[in-house]
């Protein structure tokens, strides 16, 4: 059921995308979305090697755990903000859509040989490039593409990835104490020293589209003493703090923002989502 959850996000979310139109190039991709092609080829690598060990059991597993951990709980909810709320020609909205595609094509070729009419029937859906063939079984085996292998890039979002679940320890604690009812009424303090506070001082923008929250600020560490920072439980040289975000609710994405209303013609807006709903309206 995961795996089918998965392809009915991938597809739903590709129905206006078209790769020879829309198609944005790996060098202008969103960094989240080329670590999640470099995550990709490192999941081709390992079911390569388990089908040719004739392990199918690892082939399972291996998609199964990407497609649950990978992307359902982390890449394609952090996408939904980019997707629903950016402007539709957008190029974070097509980096995105670009991601799914590759993910989609690859995933539902892994699969093949082990659920051969199901995939058939996802192939009939996805988009293809002109002169595709009409059946997946038609396709190559998916190879790794060594140019979307990027090691640093993948230890930088580890990292992110190993706050993210500091954050949410602490997300769900503001919410047993009714500081905040979801992740997006809340602002999070972030206090780090040394390679730390560097790399979340540099990715500070993508840190609350990550996290899911409507704003993040890093602070050099230590904490100030009092007041309700907490040290990360798993994390040494970080500590946080959960509190509502200031500002309203928008009404189209939801995240809180002091701007909300700045523009008189759309009060309920943010600024971000009143200029794609006035280009729309336009």
């Amino acid at each position: 059921r995961k795996i089918r959850n998965t392809f009915r996000f991938l597809i739903g979310n590709l129905y206006d995308f078209a790769p020879g139109r829309d198609a944005v190039a790996y060098a202008e991709m969103e960094e989240i979305d080329r670590f999640m092609l470099s995550r990709l080829q490192r999941l081709v690598r390992r079911v390569t090697e388990a089908f040719r060990e004739y392990e199918f059991h690892q082939v399972y597993r291996h998609i199964y755990n990407f497609c649950v951990l990978d992307l359902s709980a982390f890449y394609l909810d952090v996408l939904k903000d980019r997707l629903y709320c950016e402007a539709r020609e957008s190029t974070g909205r097509r980096s995105a859509q670009t991601a799914l595609y590759r993910l989609a094509h690859v995933l539902v070729r892994l699969l093949t040989p082990i659920l051969a009419f199901t995939t058939e029937e996802i192939w009939r859906y996805l988009p293809r490039e002109e002169g595709a063939p009409v059946s997946v079984q038609l396709t190559a085996w998916p190879e790794v593409r060594e140019e979307y292998l990027d090691e640093a890039l993948e230890r930088r979002w580890e990292t992110v990835l190993a706050v993210r679940e500091e954050v949410s320890k602490a997300l769900e604690e503001a919410r047993r104490r009714k500081t905040v009812q979801h992740s997006s009424q809340a602002a999070v303090e972030l206090y780090a020293q040394g390679e730390l506070l560097s790399l979340l001082d540099a990715m500070k923008p993508q840190l609350a589209p990550a996290f899911i929250v409507s704003r993040v600020e890093v602070y050099p560490g230590p904490a100030p003493a009092g007041g309700e920072v907490r040290p990360a439980e798993n994390m040494n040289g970080l500590w946080l703090k959960v509190g509502a975000a200031q500002g309203r609710r928008c009404a189209r994405c939801w995240l809180f923002n002091p701007e909300v209303g700045r523009d008189p013609s759309h009060p309920d807006l943010c600024p971000r989502c009143s200029e794609v709903v006035s280009r729309i309206s336009a």
